[in-house]
């Protein structure tokens, strides 16, 4: 694919820790795709996430997604697919209750998979999204 194609979205308040792309915005023709990296809840200057909750984690990584896909002319409720990360499955009916305010309409086709670990201390959820928006 041609470069020129691909755009990378930045946040200016967003830091990521190696060299990845918080995500890309692609055009394919009469729509763009839109892939966001996985994303955990923020991190203090320990790299430790901010809060112990997995509600509020959940909560805090769906509105950084919904920073990140704003930068990029989307919504959530252009997501059509996840693939959601949590360390413990016994959290699923408290993520999914906050994931069902955060897709009402758009319903995206979804994974979800239990980890051992997150790359930040404390994180127990991390969620990747692809979108789909006309031109």
């Amino acid at each position: 694919m041609e470069k020129n194609l691909i755009t990378n979205i930045v946040l200016e308040d967003y830091k990521t820790r190696n060299s990845y792309s918080l995500a890309k915005k692609i055009d394919m023709g009469d729509f763009y795709m839109i892939f966001v990296s996985g994303v955990q809840a923020p991190k203090d200057e320990n790299h430790r996430v901010i809060t112990d909750d997995i509600e509020e984690q959940t909560k805090l990584v769906y509105e950084d997604i919904a920073k990140i896909l704003a930068k990029a002319d989307a919504t959530l409720e252009d997501v059509v697919k996840t693939v959601t990360y949590i360390t413990d499955m016994g959290e699923f009916d408290r993520i999914s209750k906050v994931r069902r305010g955060y897709f009402k309409n758009s319903m995206p086709v979804s994974t979800l998979i239990e980890v051992n670990r997150m790359t930040r201390d404390g994180a127990k959820i991390e969620i990747e999204a692809t979108a789909i928006i006309k031109k």
